[in-house]
């Protein structure tokens, strides 16, 4: 029932002023894929933030590329939890307009990023002597 005054009161208002109200199954997966999503970027954000802390912690002087590695992880959970609530209200949409769902782009972009990160710290491991 698009347009009844509850719909109107629903934040974004460019998500629930669309189309019409999907099985609630299907909102409630996206909602859980969203809250996921912030799980994965609160887990990256703590492992820079743990990387640098022990860093600080057992070095004289601090090592730059680990330094970058925590960078890294900090900037893809930054960038993971700027972007998932776009993916979400985006799969909303699709689901109350009966169009398809949006490309699952984050997918690659953490497959990738963390792969690269991974290769990174082996090479810290192994050439550094972290």
């Amino acid at each position: 029932m698009s347009g009844s005054s509850n719909e109107t009161r629903r934040w974004p208002s460019r998500v629930y002023g669309e189309g019409s109200e999907p099985d609630a199954r299907f909102s409630l997966a996206n909602e859980r894929t969203f809250l996921a999503w912030l799980r994965t970027a609160m887990a990256l954000m703590a492992a820079g933030v743990g990387i640098e802390t022990v860093n600080a912690a057992t070095s004289r002087s601090q090592n730059p590329l680990v330094t970058w590695l925590a960078l890294l992880l900090l900037a893809g959970g930054v960038l993971i939890s700027a972007t998932s609530f776009t993916r979400w209200a985006a799969t909303e949409r699709a689901l109350r307009t009966g169009r398809p769902l949006p490309a699952p782009r984050m997918g690659a972009v953490l497959g990738y990023g963390l792969a690269a990160v991974g290769v990174g710290i082996a090479v810290l491991l192994v050439v550094v002597g972290i």
